[in-house]
């Protein structure tokens, strides 16, 4: 390695999958130090990213499974994994390569399946404001802090007074937010007034399960239209730098801004609104520019045909890097994935063999991001001088042999 530049070395590295990174870790000092390095680390993801490459689509149903996202032909079950891991473990988020999962609102870990790292997050009790109150419904979101370069967990929890009321109108909420860099909670204190109507009965238990969609360093979630107290649609959006809660702008809809129900997505790093008309028909909006309320342009509109006879949900996971990028993967109603040319207006479903009937699909990028530290150099450390102590011992034990004498066991 030393007549090789590092700069060929570290450029041929990252276009590796991770399972080869991860051997090769264990090849010599130099190579481990290169793979084990933040910059690299950065590199490696990037470029994935980039080019699509070493992706995989998690599919969540009794269990979880993993299918490589160039072949779309075998889901694989997540054996072998850390107990953590069981049925009825949900996935709330992913990002760069993490899973956020729950199998409890106090059992929550993430997940790097490339690694097969997992860290368990500090158990954070939910505390009643009061003798009065109960527990209502709970959110999720986890994404990367672009300004820390930290990986956060959001977890909201509302409560209300009366166990029968219907309208979903919460009286006390609590936002709190779990930083990987500092292995803490932290409280969020002030909180805007409308996520006391966030929670609606059908859309969050039945529909969108209150998990955020991140995108530009900020979790997204929908307050649906609450014609009862005057609200309209709303995208709530937290900012994991600030820590602060703000409304993201929506297209301009037209006339039938009242005949459908709203959905949050994300597809190649861009947010995306689904616009539900009935069951019958879904109109997909992206915002090209985050932020800006002009960016907003609708991608395409998908109606209900013989092979899906209604829309119950829908989601775009990612674009097709042939045929020009005018494919886009959808999950249709938890039950199958379906790729759709929306300027040919043409529908192909993919066939997974050992799949779940039901299910709720995300996109993962393979890549080394730790969730230790970095503490897997030291570890490495000490395995290699474990190795080279073992090796000392030999080779006195070979000399003490080779001089007549004889050991006696």
């Amino acid at each position: 390695m030393s007549k090789v530049p590092l700069d060929v070395v570290t450029g041929t590295l990252y276009q590796l999958p991770v399972k080869t990174l991860l051997r090769y870790r264990c090849l010599s000092r130099p190579l481990c130090s290169i793979i084990d390095d933040p910059d690299f680390i950065k590199l490696q993801l990037n470029n994935s990213i980039a080019t699509k490459s070493h992706l995989r689509l998690i599919l969540k149903g009794l269990h979880l499974y993993s299918v490589e996202l160039d072949s779309l032909d075998k889901a694989i079950p997540f054996n072998h994994y850390p107990e953590s891991i069981w049925t009825g473990t949900e996935v709330f988020g992913s990002c760069n390569g993490l899973l956020a999962l729950s199998n409890s609102d106090q059992d929550i870990a993430l997940f790097n399946p490339a690694t097969r790292q997992l860290f368990k997050l500090p158990v954070e009790y939910i505390d009643l404001p009061d003798k009065s109150c109960i527990r209502g419904f709970v959110f999720y979101g986890f994404g990367h802090d672009l300004v820390s370069d930290d990986y956060k967990v959001v977890r909201m929890v509302q409560f209300k007074k009366d166990e029968d009321d219907n309208l979903g109108c919460f009286v006390e909420y609590e936002v709190k937010v779990f930083s990987l860099k500092n292995r803490s909670w932290t409280r969020v204190k002030k909180l805007p007034n409308y996520l006391r109507f966030m929670f609606q009965f059908y859309f969050h238990l039945l529909h969108r399960r209150g998990y955020g969609v991140y995108v530009n360093g900020v979790v997204h979630w929908v307050s649906p239209r609450r014609p009862e107290f005057g609200i309209g649609n709303l995208i709530v959006a937290f900012d994991l730098g600030l820590e602060e809660f703000r409304l993201l702008p929506q297209p301009n809809y037209g006339a039938r801004e009242k005949d459908f129900v709203l959905d949050v997505g994300a597809l190649e790093g861009h947010m995306c609104l689904m616009c539900n008309y009935d069951l019958v028909k879904v109109d997909v909006w992206m915002m090209k520019e985050y932020g800006l309320k002009e960016s907003w342009s609708k991608m395409f509109s998908i109606d209900r045909c013989r092979s899906i006879s209604s829309f119950r949900f829908l989601r775009p996971l990612i674009c097709s890097n042939e045929d020009g990028g005018d494919k886009v993967l959808l999950e249709v109603n938890g039950e199958k994935l379906v790729w759709y040319d929306w300027k040919r207006k043409k529908l192909k479903t993919v066939k997974i063999d050992g799949g779940p009937d039901s299910f709720v699909a995300c996109i993962c990028v393979e890549s080394l991001i730790p969730l230790d530290n970095g503490s897997h150099g030291i570890i490495l450390k000490k395995l290699q001088e474990q190795k080279e102590k073992k090796t000392q011992c030999r080779k006195k034990r070979d000399d003490f042999l080779s001089k007549g004498f004889k050991l006696v066991l």
